[in-house]
């Protein structure tokens, strides 16, 4: 049973209930994501729940609260550490992160990555088989997981502090030495294979895949992380052994330790594991940039259903843009928070015109994108676009309210807390910290960083990262139902979906 670390005994006793109170509302809806990774392929923030919106409307004094640290350390082949001690349950948690990812592969070779990152875990190693590292990990209660995204490469380790020694023997030899039998490479594939034939029938990844592509290609984030029949055939086992040999070394890995341990014991361990590990330089391929600018673009796919699935924006900022905090904030007040946003508010609860809409920045390490996502019933399609982009231009044109703003910071300040909700999850956020690039005291002041930002500031960031005139526009539905035609928006592009056998 995954374990809540609240910090409780850091606040003043009002602070605590309040505190509380709002946690256990918050379990009812998930937090946005703006302070943690964007999902690798669906990296679409969905607005917050009715129980949010009850925690953005309480008064209170700020929380007196300061973060837990982790201790960050060096081994001596270079892997960099972060290390936190938490007693409370006698239970060991690593995530680490390694510098790889689908960008780097070869793009007719897509999804060499990610079945790498599979067939670590599940093709066992050159001197335990998948089978005995399985049962091993079963009769500790423990488990070890690996997988390789878009921009990185994980792998975790959960295990009681009784069985840490054999638990960390297993998760090394994972990391270093996976063997990739021919029989799961051909498993895993015939599994991702079948996902991939099944893609069409939804229309919601329908949408959000061609958008991807639309704003994206040629550049590897318009690629599927999984990859494609034609590219899958491709890959033989010799380039996943060359994969991993490239990008898994010490000095190219992240990895944040939490839990039941002596710090400088645990340091001692993790050192006469890993210094037969040698450090190696790692030569990484040259990705384009993603191409700047804004280029209008009215797109159709046909699907015969009731309701169409809408997405529609264009190619913003990247993670370390110093506007990152005006840009949330001001998201925050156009579609990314309650249902009270402009754009929910207006085209979801005053006007009854979607089931869900909300707007959201996918921020990964090159440029990112802004998207308003709506589902709309057939009949309304055209009415909810142009609510939509009248809603953006508006926040362009003049300073949001102080009331908007100040219930946007009450937020973002408040949800702030839950990020240390574990011991692992503060670990983890440092690792993550670290990975993208961000000043490493930006916990420390995350809070500052968002009380400072001013009204003139969210106009700002407004006019400059939102173009609702040279929007990317993507409707899949059944435009003989549409209240209007999409040409009135400009000229339509139709996309063909093709079939995959």
């Amino acid at each position: 049973m995954k374990r809540f670390l609240l910090p409780t005994r850091r606040l003043k006793p009002a602070a605590t209930f309040l505190l509380l109170t709002a946690y256990c509302l918050l379990l009812t809806a998930p937090l946005y994501a703006q302070h943690g990774r964007p999902a690798e392929e669906s990296p679409f923030v969905k607005p917050q729940s009715p129980g949010a919106q009850i925690v953005s409307k309480l008064h209170f004094n700020p929380l007196e609260f300061t973060p837990p640290k982790a201790q960050r350390k060096v081994l001596s082949n270079g892997m960099v550490l972060y290390l936190l001690e938490d007693h409370d349950l006698p239970i060991v948690n690593i995530t680490s992160t390694i510098r790889t990812g689908a960008i780097y592969e070869p793009a007719e070779k897509a999804g060499l990555a990610s079945l790498t990152g599979h067939v670590m875990r599940s093709g066992g190693t050159t001197t335990r088989s998948v089978e005995k590292i399985n049962e091993e990990l079963e009769y500790m209660a423990a488990s070890v997981e690996t997988a390789i995204g878009r921009e990185e490469g994980t792998a975790g380790l959960s295990t009681m502090k009784k069985d840490l020694d054999k638990a960390l023997e297993i998760f090394a030899d994972v990391l270093r030495n996976p063997n990739f039998p021919e029989d799961k490479i051909k498993k895993r594939k015939e599994e991702v294979l079948e996902g991939i034939r099944r893609e069409n029938d939804s229309p919601g990844g329908i949408v959000f895949r061609e958008f991807r592509k639309l704003i994206y290609e040629p550049h590897p984030y318009g690629r599927k992380v999984e990859g494609y029949p034609d590219t899958l055939g491709r890959i033989t086992r010799e380039d996943m052994v060359e994969f991993h040999k490239r990008y898994f070394h010490p000095n190219n890995v992240l990895m944040g330790v939490a839990g039941d341990f002596n710090t400088q014991e645990m340091l001692e361990k993790l050192e006469k594991l890993f210094k037969d590990w040698p450090r190696a330089e790692v030569s990484f391929p040259a990705v384009p940039n993603v191409k700047e600018g804004f280029n209008k673009s009215i797109n159709y796919i046909y699907k015969d259903i009731d309701q169409s699935n809408v997405v529609l924006g264009h190619v913003a900022i990247e993670r370390t843009n110093p506007d990152y905090f005006p840009a949330m904030l001001m998201n925050f007040i156009l579609g990314g928070g309650s249902f009270a946003s402009r754009i929910p508010g207006k085209v979801r609860s005053d006007e009854g015109l979607a089931y869900s809409v909300y707007s959201a920045f996918h921020t990964p390490r090159d440029k990112g994108f802004f998207f308003v996502s709506c589902q709309t019933k057939s009949e309304s399609t055209s009415r909810a676009i142009s609510l939509t982009l009248e809603e953006i231009r508006k926040i362009k044109e003049k300073p949001v309210e102080e009331d908007e703003l100040a219930t946007a910071k009450d937020t973002f300040t408040n949800q702030f807390v839950f990020l240390f909700t574990s011991s692992s999850a503060i670990a983890s956020h440092m690792v993550n910290i670290e990975y993208q690039g961000l000043p490493l005291d930006y916990l420390d002041t995350y809070v500052a960083k968002v009380n400072a930002v001013t009204r003139e500031d969210i106009l700002r960031v407004a006019g400059k990262y939102l173009q609702p005139d040279n929007v990317t526009l993507l409707v899949v539905g059944n435009k003989d139902k549409f209240d209007r035609p999409l040409s009135e928006f400009g000229e339509v592009k139709t996309i063909e979906l093709k079939s995959i056998e």
